[in-house]
């Protein structure tokens, strides 16, 4: 409302980034409640990669918001047009700013805490605002001192970029996940480690990690003394795949058992 009474661009342009927040939060809330979901028959992996979709479609509506943004900036730009009422403008911009600071910190924390690629998704998307919104009350600013009405839009742009940069990292992170990408290097040497620690096998190999949602699935073939006995080494595996999955969790660790022929 605020953005047609005072003609800025800048604002509605918020404004469109506003609601397509409100149906990426949306979509967060169902990919979590999907991902949360036991395994089943049709999915005995679970449904993790739920967040995922989520969060590339997430990703993908950060950047359409940027394109669309700029079109936007770029047609004030040659079309012209006044910018009035901006006291009221630039607080609308700034209690925006707070209340989205406020939100993106919280999602980002319980994001952070459950290891959820949605949450992350939709809390970085809120924290595009809070830069849009203070972006938008600065250009507005300068518009106000200074009297250049093309700096709504010229703001407008530059914020544009800054979401679309984000957005595409978004991308990026959830498409690692849905075509099965190993885990982080950190992660891979905290496994290694405890596979190292284990004076009970001989050697590991074939080390094979990915994510889905939350959980880590990491598959491994570990190799015995060729005196020991079947169930012997599949407790020693057995105790391996408890403490990999203690600290990993959540975790599915699968261990195949092998001998040494020599």
């Amino acid at each position: 409302m605020v953005g047609f009474i005072s003609g800025s661009v800048g604002i509605v342009a918020e404004a469109i980034h506003s609601a397509i927040d409100l149906v990426a939060a949306i979509i967060a809330w169902a990919s979590v409640r999907i991902a949360d979901r036991p395994p089943d028959e049709n999915h005995p992996f679970g449904h993790g990669k739920a967040e995922s979709i989520s969060g590339a479609v997430e990703a993908a509506l950060i950047v359409v918001a940027a394109v669309w943004i700029i079109y936007e900036a770029v047609h004030k730009l040659l079309s012209g047009g006044a910018v009035e009422h901006l006291p009221w403008a630039i607080g609308v911009m700034a209690v925006s700013a707070l209340l989205n600071t406020i939100v993106s910190r919280y999602l980002l924390k319980v994001a952070k805490e459950e290891d959820s690629l949605a949450l992350e998704a939709d809390g970085q998307h809120l924290a595009t605002d809070v830069y849009t919104s203070l972006g938008v009350a600065l250009g507005l600013s300068l518009v106000w001192l200074t009297g250049w009405l093309w700096l709504d839009a010229a703001t407008a742009v530059a914020v544009a970029l800054w979401i679309g940069f984000i957005g595409w990292r978004l991308v990026r992170k959830a498409m690692d996940q849905l075509m099965d990408a190993g885990l982080p290097k950190e992660d891979i040497q905290r496994i290694t480690q405890i596979l190292n620690d284990c004076p009970r096998i001989l050697s590991w190999h074939d080390l094979r990690t990915r994510k889905a949602g939350s959980r880590r699935h990491i598959i491994l073939h570990t190799v015995f003394p060729p005196d020991i006995k079947l169930i012997d080494a599949h407790q020693v595996a057995d105790d391996l795949e408890k403490r990999i999955e203690a600290t990993m969790a959540p975790a599915c660790v699968v261990i195949h058992q092998e001998v040494d022929e020599g």
